[in-house]
């Protein structure tokens, strides 16, 4: 089952979560955190002046939006549904970034593997307090990013 948060100017203009934190507290009030496991969209509609060619993530209060978003709830992405592309999206709202029309998104690969560490200490101790099997979620998170994180890599923390 897929759960969409609609996103709209004004909540995005007022940095407004409620529309996530009212899902978000429900979820965690029924326990039902681990049954939602990727299934988080976003349909965001930001008013753009007409001919303005930025993407969403390209814009700044869009990204501002969602920095508080994970400032909040840093283990997110659990819930992102990755087979739509929304983690990919998300990732795309907190690291720098440069579009190429030939070659997609390209992140600045520092920040990239700084955010993605970050997200791995985060989601494993969030998973762990859970009681949710964390490496191999862990390790496909990092593939949809590119990295391959050996078994050992674990056995450090």
């Amino acid at each position: 089952m897929t759960i969409t948060i609609a996103l709209n100017s004004d909540s995005i203009n007022r940095l407004d979560l409620s529309p996530v934190a009212t899902l978000i507290e429900q979820l965690l009030q029924e326990g039902a955190i681990a049954s939602h496991e990727q299934q988080l969209r976003f349909d965001i509609n930001y008013s753009q002046q007409e001919g303005d060619p930025r993407e969403l993530p390209e814009i700044p209060e869009v990204r501002l939006w969602f920095v508080r978003l994970d400032a909040r709830y840093p283990w997110l992405p659990f819930l992102l549904d990755w087979k739509t592309g929304e983690f990919a999206r998300y990732t795309a709202m907190l690291v720098p970034h440069q579009f190429s029309s030939k070659e997609g998104i390209q992140y600045n690969p520092e920040a990239l593997e700084i955010f993605l560490m970050h997200k791995i200490f985060i989601l494993s101790d969030w998973l762990q307090q859970h009681n949710i099997p964390s490496q191999s979620r862990l390790q496909s998170m990092a593939q949809m990013l590119g990295y391959e994180l050996d078994e050992s890599f674990f056995a450090m923390f």
